[in-house]
């Protein structure tokens, strides 16, 4: 007798999530190969064609350095092959999730970490806070803590006030389905209230949100809570006079208990558990920055309700899309490949973008090609916000064939504890003194010792068994908040390729510690990120010995007539078309990628060589890890200014000068060169001999465009400094006098 599946077994057995190829593999292939074939004929010019002795040891000096550069330009390119080989898009099915009954699914914790209320305004803060709490899922099961490395009562406040307005938020964000779920970026959309909601309870829920917003920033500014404030509750008995941010005993705080019956919100529903906790940092303890506190969360929330799921978030970055956990459910839950997969990640999008991205910090073609092609091997990148975990991967425990069908099992617990008790059983856990003897941050957790904890986190996941998977949506998931300004950009830079740099020499290099453990592909995947640091070499040597070549007269390139320019020609104009074609096709604009390939200068001769010569220093044991949390906050003209799309400089940083200074060589050489043609210098008698270096040196140029205007014809405070401006002329004209004939 035939058997049959009921409509339910039909429905879960049904694919959650598809995955799809990108389109044109072959041709990218046979494409990507020609070049290739360029790159190689280059280094064989190269090696056939180095300066005799005779002809002076500056030529054979440059010729050796451009063979070490263009060497090392052909094996990162070979490295970010391996991706773009290889796109895949994933597509969730979250309709054939459960429908009829919430039970199927699995409780959900959710992190959000901060660490400096005045970097990370509060108000900041609670917008992340409110915008997760009100998704679209079941209340009583989810769980939201915020994790606050600075141990304010000031972020505290923030928080109480905003449990007080999410009893409004919250139904009036399910009842009328708006997007996005943070208020503030909600109520500044430009958009007809009519059009979508009841213009009184917009206006009402407006009201009260500015009046929260005003209250909390009027605590912040002050710098204290008021003493009738601090008596509503009784976590504020926690601040004293001896606690410091560096020195204070490990806080706990229910803020909702979501278990309890009468918290509810203006509708009747439940409202979500949220907890305040701030791990106990004493001095001569090392606390590990982000990793520790993610370590301390995970320990705490297992204490309090165990989410099966967890989804981290930077204090910065909201919740765009409503249904973003049902989304990563539908991966993580799929009946036949769910079982494999450890994390969910999603792109760090951005909502302060302007049109053409001025500092290139969220370029179409990283998020649909470059991090999609490495999550087309499985091992998409753990970016350290925006990824939903499986709680047993993240806590260690190795992929096995037999985990299959327990998804079940792992239910949120039903605990019948105190809130009180509770609190004091998790303060233990958010002790400094905890993991001592233990394996968390080796084996188990974020892992230590890095500054950037994601990337090695995600990379020792991969190699225990578990794939993941780099999901990028249409509707975005999340939106943060991007570097504004020039400098907190490449603060952040310096800061990632410092640490991936790391990575790549310690224990946890992909091509050692990944051996055997994940595809040849993924290792070069990370690699091209990891390599960051060191690949500022070779274009730093180009970005100085162009410009000082071409004003001394040195040829360094065949020239236009001979057979061997046809390579030099072929694979800069066919890898700058494509890359061209590529933006255009991703929903990038023009002058988006130009405003990228100057910040790609920028990046490569200031944040990745600092960032080089910083890892060594530290390999030598010289310096030790340090940890920069970068402002989300700017003044009002620096704002303008962003949205104007006019550089911001502004100040006397190093990396100022050495931008100021490379844009003034090159300019100093072009006049040169263009000076000396005119008057008919005996070493540019044969320009075209000179002619590629010509035209690299106009485009950079070009690039620096907004460097000159900053130095020379800006008045504004983003402007270049006079101080920068003199060292950068001296520094630039002394280079131009150096002897190299």
């Amino acid at each position: 007798m035939g058997t049959y599946q009921t409509v339910q077994e039909k429905e879960k057995a049904l694919a959650l999530f598809e995955t799809k190829e990108a389109k044109g593999r072959l041709a990218f292939r046979l494409f990507s190969s020609s070049i290739f074939i360029g790159i190689c004929l280059i280094w064989l010019y190269r090696l056939m064609n180095v300066p005799a002795a005779e002809e002076g040891r500056a030529r054979w000096g440059c010729w050796i350095g451009m063979f070490m550069a263009e060497f090392g330009f052909g094996l990162y390119w070979i490295l970010t092959q391996a991706i773009r080989r290889n796109v895949v898009r994933y597509f969730p099915l979250n309709e054939r999730l459960p429908r009829s009954s919430d039970d199927g699914l699995p409780g959900v914790d959710v992190f959000v970490c901060t660490a400096d209320p005045t970097l990370e305004p509060p108000s900041l803060v609670i917008n992340t806070i409110l915008s997760v709490m009100s998704l679209n899922y079941p209340t009583e099961k989810l769980s939201v803590y915020l994790s606050d490395d600075g141990g304010s009562q000031l972020t505290f406040h923030a928080l109480m006030e905003a449990s007080h307005f999410a009893k409004h938020w919250i139904p009036f964000c399910k009842k009328f389905n708006v997007e996005p779920r943070s208020p503030e970026a909600y109520f500044t959309q430009d958009f007809d209230v009519r059009d979508t909601v009841n213009p009184e309870e917009w206006m009402f829920i407006k009201n009260q949100y500015e009046d929260m917003k005003k209250r909390i920033e009027a605590v912040t500014d002050k710098g204290c809570v008021p003493e009738e404030i601090k008596n509503q509750h009784k976590g504020f008995s926690e601040w004293n006079a001896d606690v410091t941010k560096q020195n204070h005993q490990p806080i706990v705080q229910f803020v909702i208990d979501g278990r309890d019956t009468d918290a509810v919100d203006s509708a009747g529903c439940r409202l979500p558990t949220l907890v305040y906790m701030a791990r106990e940092k004493r001095p001569g303890w090392p606390h590990h920055f982000k990793a520790g506190a993610m370590n301390a969360l995970i320990r705490v929330s297992s204490e309090i309700s165990s989410g099966a799921i967890i989804l981290n978030l930077d204090c910065d970055m909201y919740a765009n899309n409503a249904d973003s956990i049902k989304e990563a459910l539908c991966f993580l839950m799929d009946e036949k490949r769910g079982h494999q997969i450890a994390y969910v990640q999603h792109p760090q999008n951005y909502n302060n973008i302007t049109k053409n991205d001025l500092y290139g910090n969220s370029s179409p073609v990283l998020h649909k090609v470059e991090l999609a092609g490495i999550g087309g091997f499985g091992t998409a990148l753990y970016c350290g916000t925006g990824c939903f975990h499986r709680r047993t991967s993240l806590c260690g425990s190795k992929y096995s064939k037999d985990y299959k069908g327990l998804w079940n099992l792992e239910t949120r617990k039903d605990d019948t504890r105190t809130v009180s008790e509770l609190e004091e059983a998790s303060k233990v856990l958010a002790s400094c003194g905890y993991e001592q003897g233990t394996l968390w941050g080796k084996e188990m957790g974020l892992v230590y010792g890095c500054p950037v904890e994601d990337i090695v986190t995600g990379l020792t996941i991969q190699c225990r068994g578990w794939k993941s998977v780099y999901y990028n949506p249409d509707n975005k998931a999340f939106l943060g908040v991007a570097p504004p300004t020039l400098d907190i950009a490449l603060v952040q830079f310096t800061r990632w390729s410092d640490g991936m740099f790391q990575i790549f020499l310690s224990k946890y290099c992909p091509f050692i510690y990944g051996h055997n453990k994940m595809k040849l592909g993924a290792q070069m995947g990370y690699s091209v990120y990891l390599l960051w640091a060191p690949f500022s070499l070779p274009n730093l040597y180009y970005a100085i010995a162009l410009p000082l070549s071409l004003l001394h007269g040195i040829p360094l390139f065949p020239e236009v007539s001979s057979r061997w320019f046809i390579p030099f020609a072929y694979v800069f104009l066919s890898k700058n078309i494509y890359s061209i074609a590529e933006a255009l096709i991703c929903g990038s604009t023009f002058k988006a990628w130009w405003n990228l390939q100057r910040m790609w200068v920028i990046r490569r001769t200031t944040a990745f060589f600092f960032a080089f010569i910083d890892c060594i220093v530290r390999q030598l044991g010289l310096s030790q890890t340090t940890f920069s949390i970068t402002a989300k906050v700017v003044t009002e003209d620096v704002s303008k200014r962003y949205q104007q799309e006019i550089m911001e400089f502004g100040s006397t940083s190093i990396m100022f000068t050495v931008i100021s200074t490379l844009a003034m060589l090159n300019l100093f050489s072009l006049v040169g060169v263009l000076k000396m043609v005119f008057l008919g210098g005996s070493e540019y008698k044969n320009i075209e001999k000179l002619i590629c270096q010509v035209i690299l040196c106009v485009l950079m140029v070009m690039v620096n465009a907004p460097v000159y205007e900053a130095l020379f014809f800006r008045k504004d405070r983003g402007s270049i400094p006079v101080s920068v401006m003199f060292k950068s002329i001296v520094v630039a004209s002394l280079a131009c006098l150096l002897p190299l004939n």
